[in-house]
């Protein structure tokens, strides 16, 4: 008993203490690379249980022919998601897609159900989404920090 409590004591205190260090960071600017923990140790705990994830996300996303896709994503409490997307330096149509969204079985990435022809798996960390590629896998490369979507305060 007194081993288990002495270890969630120690999560919850490095938690809160990474949750302080996050928020400051967060107010730099977006160029920074996201500090996204990924931990093998298992105490139940999870993006999905853990994380105040209603809210508005927002971030421009790379584009191999425009200058950027703009993305707005909204996340609420009943697992309902809006999603509104627009390509910089083209016509400047809004695309809207609305619908659910469920957890993966780890509770650390959403999947925007009925989005079916652009990425709709987006890995959940403090205050951001990180959109995942078609597949569900992290992108990597130069441009991987850009895939980027912070929570509006």
């Amino acid at each position: 008993m007194t081993k288990s409590f002495l270890i969630t004591a120690i999560a919850i205190s490095v938690f809160i203490l990474l949750s302080c260090t996050q928020s400051s960071k967060n107010q730099n600017t977006s160029t920074e690379k996201p500090t996204v923990i990924d931990s093998t140790f298992s105490d139940g705990h999870n993006s999905s249980n853990s994380l105040d994830v209603d809210g508005e996300y927002i971030g421009t996303l790379p584009c191999a022919d425009c200058e950027g896709i703009k993305t707005t994503i909204k996340l609420n409490t009943d697992k309902s998601y809006v999603k509104q997307t627009s390509y910089l330096g083209k016509d400047g149509k809004v695309f809207e897609d609305k619908g659910f969204y469920s957890w993966n079985s780890e509770g650390n990435t959403i999947t925007l159900i009925g989005v079916t022809n652009a990425p709709n798996q987006y890995f959940v960390g403090e205050n951001m989404l990180i959109q995942l590629d078609m597949e569900g896998n992290r992108i990597t490369g130069n441009l991987s920090d850009k895939y980027v979507l912070r929570k509006k305060a």
